[in-house]
């Protein structure tokens, strides 16, 4: 006989509140939500990482691959694979720093410029869509909010 008091396999279980009261867990959350509806409005194959290095790129040629790192939150080996990624499918081109042979430079290539420009039109209307609940005003006062939690996390690893 089977125990009529299992619950039911067809009906997942609630996250219990200690859970949905965490940050932690409501980030990820929103960050996996994010990541799900990047891939169907932005771009299938261009990574949001891959995105921020563009744009950075776009915003500071020449640069060399550690600041590029620090510049869009992401640590150097990170980068280091973003960027030969993005290389590879022609998008940026890494030239070595003639003061110094350990530096790669990056710079946008015709095709990453126009990469670029497509996926920050659509980029762009996501953010939009994704803060369309609320008026401008509080719009603004959400990313504020999202920026000065980002600075905080950013700095916990030192104080621990």
């Amino acid at each position: 006989m089977a125990d009529e008091t299992a619950p039911s396999a067809s009906t997942p279980p609630r996250p219990p509140a200690a859970l949905t009261t965490a940050p932690g867990y409501q980030v990820r959350r929103l960050y996996q939500a994010y990541l799900a509806v990047w891939i169907r409005a932005v771009d299938p194959t261009l990574t949001g990482p891959q995105f921020a290095v563009l744009q950075t790129v776009d915003a500071a040629p020449g640069h060399d691959q550690r600041s590029m790192a620090s510049a869009v939150a992401l640590d150097t080996s990170t980068m280091a694979d973003v960027a030969r990624r993005l290389e590879n499918r022609g998008l940026i081109v890494r030239k070595t720093a003639a003061d110094d042979g350990r530096r790669k430079l990056l710079y946008l290539t015709e095709e990453g410029r126009a990469t670029l420009d497509d996926a920050n039109s659509r980029a762009r209307q996501l953010d939009q869509r994704l803060l369309e609940p609320f008026g401008t005003e509080r719009r603004e006062e959400i990313v504020q909010l999202l920026t000065s939690l980002a600075d905080h996390w950013e700095q916990l690893p030192e104080d621990l």
